[in-house]
């Protein structure tokens, strides 16, 4: 299973945010390194057409798609040398195909910072530059093994040294593998596990009082400017005290609660779960029938028949063709012989790449 590391410094909300993401309780603490071993859970992707398809078929069961999430302990300047048990931290970071990197964004001189102020920039610089510096040990290394051979002439080492050498000198310059290299060498480099190669997603840990005006927020607004200028996306604002409290609630009195705060248009970790399991390269198909009605995950750019295999082994082995709708035709027409009827049931072969809007009756 795809997995989504929560990473950061101690003491920015990471371990308030993955309880309420995976809905479980969590030691967190006013003090650095609350968490050592990292905890995991499985979490929910929530999905409207999923739910729309739900209340039309009004099924015996509902079944969303899934991935992990990891909270990992706060990392601190010096990782990659193992300060504050680094080298362990930097090895469960490794473990992931995501990293979600939350930032404080919010002032309260209750909660120890822990480098005594409020500056989610710099904090940001901290971790990737320790990121870096644990690719460049990485890369050196390897580069160490493969150097000889590749001057002898041997083929493979030469074009791997070829890569690899311009790689090096990113990093030493403070830039991420994945804005150096396109997604062919990025598959190259995957045996490497480089740290730098994942993709991110910032989180940024705002108060409550911020929700209702986030560009009054002047942390935020210096920390996208960043992010901007060094090709990221946005930070995706959350506020993990308050998304902890919601945690407890099913997705009707969650809603009522934030109307009544006034914050009926917020998002938080919906956005953000959706946003991962975006970024960590998967969509969804769905299947239904009277019994279920389900989600299934799979990988960006999957042809059909590996698609069916994630309903059964037997169905990619075996797969010819496979009836489809789009799910909002369906939703649309309220009735699958009505599809039919109008020729929207279409049989589609192995070369079906993008399954996303597809629905198959089981």
């Amino acid at each position: 299973m795809l997995s989504a590391g929560i990473v950061g410094l101690p003491n920015v909300g990471k371990s308030t945010l993955f309880s309420a993401i995976t809905n479980l309780q969590v030691e967190i603490a006013n003090y650095p390194f609350a968490t050592i071993e990292p905890n995991a859970g499985i979490v929910n992707v929530i999905d409207e057409r999923l739910d729309k398809l739900a209340s039309l078929i009004k099924p015996d069961k509902v079944t969303h798609t899934t991935f992990r999430f990891v909270d990992i302990a706060g990392l601190v300047k010096g990782a990659s040398k193992g300060e504050g048990l680094g080298n362990q931290f930097l090895a469960n970071i490794r473990e992931v195909d995501l990293i979600c990197h939350v930032v404080r964004c919010y002032e309260d001189k209750k909660i120890v910072h822990v480098n005594n102020q409020v500056d989610p920039v710099f904090d940001f610089e901290i971790i990737v530059n320790e990121l870096i510096q644990a690719d460049i040990e990485v890369v050196n290394t390897r580069i160490g093994k493969i150097k000889r051979k590749a001057e002898s002439g041997d083929k493979q080492s030469k074009e791997e040294y070829q890569l690899l050498a311009p790689v090096l000198q990113g990093l030493q310059q403070n830039q991420m593998v994945l804005h150096l290299v396109n997604e062919v060498d990025l598959k190259k480099l995957k045996s490497l596990n480089l740290l730098t190669a994942k993709p991110i997603l910032v989180v940024a840990n705002v108060s409550e009082a911020d929700l209702s005006n986030l560009d009054h927020n002047p942390h935020l607004t210096q920390l996208n400017q960043f992010l901007k200028q060094h090709n990221l996306p946005h930070a995706i604002p959350v506020c993990a005290l308050l998304e902890n409290e919601l945690s407890s609630l099913d997705a009707n009195g969650r809603q009522d609660w934030l109307k009544e705060l006034g914050l009926s248009d917020y998002q938080g970790l919906n956005q953000l779960i959706k946003t991962a399991y975006d970024a960590i390269g998967l969509w969804s198909f769905f299947t239904f029938g009277k019994q279920e009605v389900r989600a299934w995950a799979f990988k960006k750019g999957w042809l059909a028949p590996q698609c069916a295999g994630e309903i059964h082994t037997d169905f990619e082995r075996g797969f010819i063709k496979v009836e489809v709708i789009s799910w909002n035709q369906l939703y649309e027409l309220k009735s699958l012989q009505e599809a039919k009827k109008q020729g929207l049931v279409r049989l589609r072969g192995q070369g079906l790449r993008d399954a996303r809007w597809w629905c198959v009756s089981l």
